[in-house]
């Protein structure tokens, strides 16, 4: 069983890439949290294919339809959600789904359906002489599920299914915002050989001052909207201009390139995490750097520590705080309150069109040729909301771990 994050905050995600929708279920939501459709659904659009020029031709609405999990006592307001139809044109059955409400507490189920689909693009994957793409998971999955895996698009294995990720990611960032004011960010800093000469941890650093822990909300808010703004999800207007002319020439070519994204959760609550089995760096590294083409995973200064001494990685401490962030937010597996800040570094996209060794599925080799689909030239581009979305559900869950030590009797209370 695969869930996300948990045990108290999590989400399990069902559906292919070139199946018929995508299914969600979100646990642990707090009572009383208020959300909204149109709320997740800005999060949504960031992640849906066609939303960048740069990235894969495929064309997707992704409307969110929320199923459960949700009240208030204004049924209008309730169920002004999109309407579901589900059978013949004289025998069908519609019924409206939620648009906003509070958390009961309860699973809250999501539903995204996929209508961009062209299977016939994929036919040279299937059956057991089906063609292997280079750097793809169809040799793996098909033995794994003895031939009975679906070659479409990659089937689970597509990047579609993040779409889970960041349903449950928008939830935690509602959480986390209303109570610390957190709020989660990213950046590409490199694309290919191409690298940023602003970086997140910097700017995050310039805007704190020294000894402060917070940025304000009006920084914060101007920093969103630069970042939204670009071209590319980069606080570089010079590296995106390279970094687009690399991804176009790249495609051009029927190559793929990578790319490295800096991801930080900005005023995240100090104290939460663990020092070990269950240590929020162990929880982060392995959330983060186990999603779709991700081969790297630094947290603060990264590798780039290897080479200090102590004396110059350490972050002086004083009464006002850390007066540093070489930690990123960090110390033992344990929030300081200093930005959390990490690093992802993405290999090139898999599936290119230049000619490659190769084999079918029955291991006969063959020189491999990408026939037919619609493919991202570098899968990075698209990916900074799925790391913020992981990063949240982390964080989220970690917070309630932490809020569970601490006993309320005015929680017990009934009469």
């Amino acid at each position: 069983m695969e869930i996300l994050g948990g045990p108290l905050y999590g989400v399990a995600g069902a559906g292919e890439s070139h199946g018929p929708a995508i299914t969600t279920i979100v646990f642990g939501c707090p009572p009383g949290l208020r959300i909204s459709r149109q709320g997740i659904q800005r999060y949504l659009d960031r992640r849906r294919p066609g939303s960048s020029k740069h990235g894969t031709p495929r064309r997707e609405q992704d409307r969110l339809i929320l199923l459960s999990g949700l009240y208030q006592a204004d049924t209008d307001r309730l169920t002004a959600g999109a309407p579901i139809r589900v059978g013949d044109a004289d025998q069908a059955l519609t019924v409206p789904s939620y648009d906003e409400g509070y958390c009961s507490g309860e699973p809250v189920a999501a539903l995204v359906l996929s209508s961009s689909k062209r299977p016939q693009d994929y036919e040279q994957f299937a059956g057991p002489e089906g063609e292997v793409r280079p750097g793809h998971t169809d040799l793996v999955k098909h033995h794994q599920s003895r031939g009975y895996a679906d070659p479409r698009g990659g089937g689970r294995s597509s990047y579609r299914s993040t779409i889970s990720d960041v349903i449950a990611g928008s939830i935690a960032r509602i959480f986390l915002r209303e109570h610390f004011r957190t709020v989660i960010l990213s950046s590409i800093c490199q694309v290919g050989p191409l690298k940023s000469s602003l970086t997140l941890a910097d700017r995050l650093e310039d805007m704190q001052g020294p000894g402060s822990r917070s940025c304000s909300p009006d920084a914060l808010e101007n920093l969103e909207d630069s970042l939204e703004g670009s071209e590319i999800h980069t606080l570089d207007p010079t590296f995106a201009r390279s970094a687009a002319e690399a991804i176009r020439e790249t495609r051009r070519k029927g190559d793929s390139l990578g790319a490295s994204i800096e991801v930080a959760a900005v005023n995240p609550p100090p104290l939460v995490g663990e020092p070990l089995y269950q240590s929020l760096k162990l929880r982060l590294m392995g959330s983060l750097g186990g999603l779709h083409a991700v081969q790297s995973c630094e947290i603060g200064a990264g590798s780039a520590a290897v080479e200090r001494r102590g004396s110059e990685n350490n972050d002086p401490i004083r009464r006002s705080g850390y007066q540093g962030n070489r930690h990123g937010g960090l110390l033992g597996g344990v929030t300081t309150g200093s930005p959390l800040i990490c690093r992802v570094g993405f290999k090139p996209t898999s599936s290119i069109l230049r000619p490659q060794q190769s084999v079918r599925k029955n291991l006969k080799e063959i020189e491999f040729k990408l026939k037919m689909g619609r493919h991202d030239p570098c899968v990075g581009i698209r990916a900074g909301i799925t790391l913020e979305s992981r990063l949240a559900i982390e964080l989220m869950n970690a917070v309630l771990m932490h809020q569970s030590r601490r006993l309320d009797l005015k929680a017990h209370q009934l009469f």
